[in-house]
């Protein structure tokens, strides 16, 4: 298998803020698997909190080299195995690798993903539509922007929740989950914060708390009676059972996973410990976008967005209709590269 890989840089419709800090642009790589005349798309969307960047991707890319030389992407079970034994985290890296090679086997079985897996796209959940922390007015022209979403998530910044669910609730009244990003350190905060927000209409919160404090969180999670999802708590399946006293479910994102394998092992361990599931991602296009979006029929809850907070995609996948994802019926993950690209 001949591998090839570039770095794409994302501009973001919008200045992107969280509780770690803001850009204003991605930078992406892309990579693409060819073997007896189909080419399979992946991506790898670095990430600084796991120690990410481009270049450590395209050094782990590199490394897989001898790797795909000669392998049979038949045997992808094995294959994938021997990507996620190729560094030390890394995962992006490693989803990259993954999704292309299951975007392949789909190619040549000329099915999409998801009914390789005997999925039925039909029951593709909604996906929320990510409000990003900036000032009031802006906040209010986001959720504006976000009229056809019924479900919105949207960032807490600590010391401006007040000021920013004040906002979004000058706009609207839809449900919402709300994302700590780990921001409050304090268990008494956070239950009295949480408190509050289930107050304002919220009906999930995500990583309240640092994934370090997880005795903290399991604190929490007996005192409150909305459902806690893990984010940054979770990585691969191995962290899943450690989590399932101290959560009500997980958000698995194949950037994280290192792939859809591990992603779909991730699911199945999830329900076998009476967990919810959430499928999310980062700033992404539609390549990792779309792939995610084929495990999606398998998930309680959806929040895959990334590509449409990026205003120059190459790709089309998945479409969302009123917050609904709407799986295609091309061969693979679903998608192509934009005409214009």
């Amino acid at each position: 298998m001949k591998l090839t890989w570039e770095v794409t840089r994302l501009n973001l419709a919008h200045t992107w803020t969280i509780a770690r800090g803001s850009s204003d642009y991605k930078e992406n790589v892309i990579v693409q698997l060819e073997h007896q005349g189909i080419t399979g798309y992946g991506e790898a969307a670095p990430n600084v909190r796991y120690n990410e960047t481009p270049d450590s991707t395209i050094e782990v890319l590199e490394q897989s080299i001898p790797l795909l030389e000669g392998a049979d992407p038949w045997r992808y079970v094995d294959l994938g195995q021997s990507i996620q034994q190729l560094a030390e985290g890394q995962t992006a890296a490693k989803a990259a690798l993954d999704i292309a090679l299951m975007d392949w086997v789909a190619k040549a079985l000329k099915v999409p993903y998801y009914r390789f897996l005997g999925l039925d796209p039909a029951t593709a959940p909604i996906t929320t539509y990510s409000i990003g922390l900036a000032t009031p007015e802006k906040i209010a022209e986001k959720v504006r922007g976000a009229a056809d979403f019924p479900f919105l998530k949207v960032k807490a910044s600590g010391d401006r929740d007040e000021e920013v669910i004040g906002a979004v609730r000058s706009v609207t009244d839809k449900p919402l989950l709300v994302d700590a990003n780990e921001g409050w350190h304090d268990r008494e905060e956070a239950l009295e914060k949480i408190g509050w927000l289930q107050s304002e209409g919220v009906t999930v919160m995500e990583q309240p708390m640092p994934a370090a404090q997880l005795d903290d969180i399991r604190w929490l999670r007996e005192r409150v009676d909305i459902p806690l999802i893990a984010d940054e708590s979770v990585k691969t399946a191995r962290d899943i059972p450690a989590l399932a006293s101290a959560f009500d479910g997980i958000n698995i994102k194949v950037m994280k996973s290192g792939g859809l394998q591990e992603a779909l092992r991730m699911v199945w361990l999830a329900r076998a410990l009476g967990m919810q599931v959430m499928l999310g991602c980062m700033v992404e296009t539609s390549i990792a976008v779309s792939a995610a979006a084929c495990l999606s029929p398998l998930a309680d809850y959806a929040d895959l967005d990334g590509n449409l907070l990026i205003a120059n995609d190459p790709f089309e996948g998945v479409q969302v209709n009123h917050g609904q994802l709407v799986l295609n019926e091309r061969p693979g993950i679903g998608v192509k590269r934009r005409k214009s690209q």
